[in-house]
């Protein structure tokens, strides 16, 4: 088994990672899961949080809104709906999805649709989660 494993990280804006990784940690939609060198091969989707790439140069971490994670023995691959290094999150940000998560809500609330109330909810839940992780106390609406 190779020590490392390459790592990309791609939003539809640009790349934002390519680097041989130890581990990487996704937050899974079922669940937090680390894909490192050996891994089995998924295909996954992503929740609103944090990707940590652990490599022999450090540890880096970006926020992502959610995506598409394709795990194999000797890669892994995230295609993030959207996605900032943690540096580059401010409160203002933080803010702006907590807001878009809050209205998507809002309006799932208004369709009366509960299946989608619940996924909106959840939603929200973890756009305020992510802010947390990171240091900044989201406003709620």
């Amino acid at each position: 088994m190779a020590d490392t494993m390459q790592f990309d990280l791609v939003s539809p804006e640009r790349r934002l990672a390519s680097v041989q990784a130890t581990e990487v940690q996704l937050p899974g939609s079922a669940g937090d899961m680390t894909a490192m060198p050996g891994h089995a091969p998924t295909i996954t989707t992503l929740r609103p949080g944090i990707v940590t790439i652990v490599s022999p140069e450090g540890t880096d971490e970006y926020a992502i809104t959610g995506g598409f994670a394709e795990i194999t023995a000797t890669s892994a691959s995230v295609l993030a709906e959207y996605a900032l290094h943690v540096s580059e999150v401010t409160q203002e940000v933080i803010d702006r999805f907590v807001r878009e998560a809050q209205e998507a809500l809002d309006a799932a609330r208004e369709k009366g649709d509960h299946d989608l109330v619940d996924s909106a909810a959840k939603f929200l839940a973890d756009m305020v989660a992510m802010g947390g992780r990171i240091g900044l106390e989201p406003k709620l609406p």
